[in-house]
């Protein structure tokens, strides 16, 4: 390992600017697509796009980074990410929209390769820890993005796509001056091109691991289905503008921050992961009622905080659930595929969001999310009391 410490610091740096520009586009991209006057199924199709190429391009690109090393494919890919936000600020019809968002997405696909290099320099005792590194960029990216797209919409419709590709363009600055090359030298580990769908088929097939992810694709589904759509939400409901929508986006990233960097340790010691879980699918389920049903901008500000609350507790106490129910060298394959079903519920959620705005209104997306938080709730009540009683399966039902 070549000086661990810079490399970490860098590769935040890193992710945290290569993830404001991601920010600055998400509570926009609905709103400039309205132009067009999509179907809902094309408009579905549109929101999904990202997800599923980061899916697939995800494995793709790690198992190039085992293979040609950790720069060449993070300078690639943020190569794509610049071209990608460029298209968007120059986009003048739904097909460039598109377009932008499908390399984009491909582009998106170097979390896996920032995570390789993570495990490069880190001991295995300090691995963890580096990984929250990439976590904090997330959600640090999720703050200072929509700040700056609430800043820069007023001036034109380009500017927020221009800062965008300005913040990954100091990315890839940064990765080419200061990120030293990571990969171990030797043979690479082998990694087939299908491995996002081995990974599922896997868990799947694991007694404890099935019900767990079904849960984790429902509340993925449901919240993805709510963040999609809520810039449309509040345009039509509130009247907001975009930099009143984009600020909105700062106040629940600010949310998410506290629950999950704040909150969530303590309250897991307290309560244990199962009534956590169970817990938080119900306090979702109530927010996103209230908030189906909410004309004022007081009532959706109160309203967040429960919501945040109620869905910031559960994946991560899912996660420790599914880490906890299988053996220790299987660690990496099982969170590997809770992280590829929710990958696939990013894809299921906006479609289908889309699908049921253009159908039913603004309302119906977070309806639907309730319905699906709801029902998580009575299955994780179902499959976590039964996983606590069983004399093999405490594991799952820790209190």
């Amino acid at each position: 390992m070549r000086a661990p410490r810079r490399a970490l610091t860098t590769l935040f740096l890193i992710a945290f600017a290569d993830l404001v520009g991601f920010g600055i586009v998400i509570p926009l991209l609905p709103l400039y697509a309205e132009h067009y006057h999509p179907a809902p199924w094309v408009f579905g199709l549109l929101m999904a796009a990202y997800s599923a190429m980061q899916f697939f391009s995800s494995p793709i690109l790690g198992r190039l980074s085992d293979r040609v090393g950790r720069r060449p494919v993070l300078l690639v890919s943020l190569t794509g990410s610049v071209v990608g936000f460029v298209m968007f600020a120059l986009a003048d019809s739904l097909i460039w929209l598109f377009a932008s968002r499908l390399l984009a997405g491909i582009a998106g696909g170097n979390i896996a390769t920032a995570q390789a290099v993570i495990a490069d320099t880190t001991k295995p005792e300090d691995r963890a820890r580096g990984m929250g590194l990439i976590g904090a960029a997330f959600g640090l990216g999720f703050i200072a993005g929509p700040a700056l797209a609430g800043v820069l919409a007023p001036i034109s419709p380009a500017a927020p796509g221009w800062g965008a590709a300005t913040c990954s363009a100091v990315a890839f600055a940064m990765t080419l001056l200061y990120l030293p090359e990571t990969r171990p030298v030797g043979p690479p580990a082998r990694m087939t091109p299908a491995y996002g769908v081995a990974r599922i088929a896997f868990a799947w097939r694991h007694p404890e691991l099935a019900p767990l992810m079904l849960i984790g694709f429902a509340v993925v589904t449901g919240f993805a289905a709510f963040e999609v759509t809520f810039a449309q939400y509040l345009h039509e409901r509130l009247a907001l503008p975009h930099s009143g929508v984009s600020f909105l986006f700062v106040y629940i990233g600010v949310l998410a921050a506290i629950v999950q960097g704040v909150l969530v340790g303590r309250a897991t010691r307290w309560l244990g992961e199962r009534r956590l879980v169970i817990g938080g699918l119900a306090v979702g389920a109530v927010g996103l009622l209230l908030l189906a049903s909410a004309h004022r901008l007081g009532v959706v500000l109160a309203v967040l905080p429960a919501l945040s609350l109620g869905i910031g507790m559960v994946m991560p106490s899912l996660s420790a659930l599914v880490s906890r129910g299988v053996s220790a060298d299987q660690q990496g394959l099982a969170l590997g595929a809770f992280q590829g079903i929710a990958s696939l519920a990013r894809v299921a959620g906006p479609f289908t969001a889309e699908v049921a705005l253009g159908s039913w209104g603004v309302a119906a997306p977070q309806v639907g999310a309730a319905v699906l938080a709801a029902a998580a709730a009575g299955g994780a009540a179902a499959v976590l009391r039964r996983a606590g009683t069983h004399p093999e399966g405490t594991s799952l039902g820790h209190t």
